[in-house]
């Protein structure tokens, strides 16, 4: 494997630019290198075939992977032209999931506010303000350990509440 992968190595050094001036007049410069490496890569995980690796092989496949790039443009773009303005608007609430929403925010509120004190500090610290646990531990004076207990304690107090 060595010697094919030896000269695996050789063409790339020797074919590679050669190769992205080719394909640059398909895709553009700017996804030509990615290109030629994809072709090098698949070459690569087929280097246990005994294909023999000129540069008129190396010249087909990259042109085919130019076409396969350009094909993948081609339905990127037609897919974002079908896309809508309306379809990336989010959805409007209607009264009755606005007045559920807020239920549940009052829900959560209570639940939160009847969590002993060490534990609503530290579930507070974390999803609201958005500390780590190891800074709530420093913090707070605890350790790791029992900072995720807290947590849990806390997560499993939401949890059951809206069961």
């Amino acid at each position: 494997m060595t010697s094919r992968s030896d000269e695996i190595e050789r063409l790339y050094q020797t074919e590679r630019r050669r190769l992205e001036r080719m394909v640059t007049r398909k895709v553009g410069s700017s996804q030509a290198s990615d290109v030629v490496q994809e072709v090098f890569a698949r070459i690569w995980e087929k280097a246990k075939e005994h294909v023999v690796l000129t540069p008129s092989y190396l010249s087909r496949c990259a042109s085919n992977s130019a076409i396969d790039q350009l094909r993948v443009e081609k339905r990127h773009k037609a897919l974002a032209d079908k896309i809508t303005a309306d379809q990336y608007a989010a959805p409007v609430a209607t009264p009755l999931q606005i007045v559920e929403a807020r239920d549940g925010i009052r829900h959560l509120d209570d639940t939160i506010r009847r969590l002993p004190e060490r534990t609503r500090h530290v579930f507070l610290l974390n999803r609201v303000h958005g500390c780590t646990y190891q800074e709530i531990a420093a913090t707070m004076g605890l350790s790791y350990i029992m900072v995720e207990r807290e947590m849990a304690k806390a997560l499993l107090a939401c949890r059951e509440s809206f069961k």
